[in-house]
């Protein structure tokens, strides 16, 4: 249950509310902007840092319950991935001092993101967090993309 507050925090309710409130203090401020900036801190920064402190801490949760892994054998491979969410967790955390961040970031967390709901659509069958992590995988890969076109399309977000 913890698991599916942090995703509906950190992909819905984080975001919006900072998008809302940046926009009532800023609304000059493009959309695309707003958007980007705040995404990439919630759903890409806090989510993806909570996720690597987990797995590299308690890494059976991640092998158990996301990819039905029982015993040690895989924990070392959630450590990893754990590692790699922490990295790029950190990268949407600094894109608020760094505004510079937000694309780079987004690019690779919206492939990570897509590689990682597509991974979910091909399991036979799937638990509540299964589905909780599909949903919110390809619908935060789908958010960044468009991130990712307007700001290339229009300059920068």
């Amino acid at each position: 249950m913890l698991y599916i507050i942090v995703v509906a925090v950190t992909m819905l309710v984080g975001p919006a509310v900072s998008v809302g409130l940046d926009r009532a203090l800023h609304p000059a401020t493009p959309w695309l902007a707003l958007v980007a900036r705040w995404f990439v801190f919630w759903g890409v920064g806090v989510r993806l840092a909570i996720a690597g402190a987990r797995q590299i801490l308690q890494p059976g949760f991640t092998a158990r319950e996301i990819f039905h892994i029982p015993g040690d054998e895989a924990l070392v491979l959630v450590r990893e991935l754990g590692t790699w969410n922490l990295a790029i967790g950190l990268l949407g955390l600094l894109s608020l001092a760094q505004p510079s961040f937000v694309l780079p970031t987004a690019i690779a967390a919206a492939i990570f993101y897509f590689a990682a709901g597509i991974g979910h659509v091909t399991a036979a069958e799937r638990t509540l967090n299964e589905t909780v992590a599909m949903t919110s995988d390809l619908g935060a890969a789908l958010v960044l993309a468009v991130v990712v076109a307007g700001t290339l399309r229009f300059g920068r977000a």
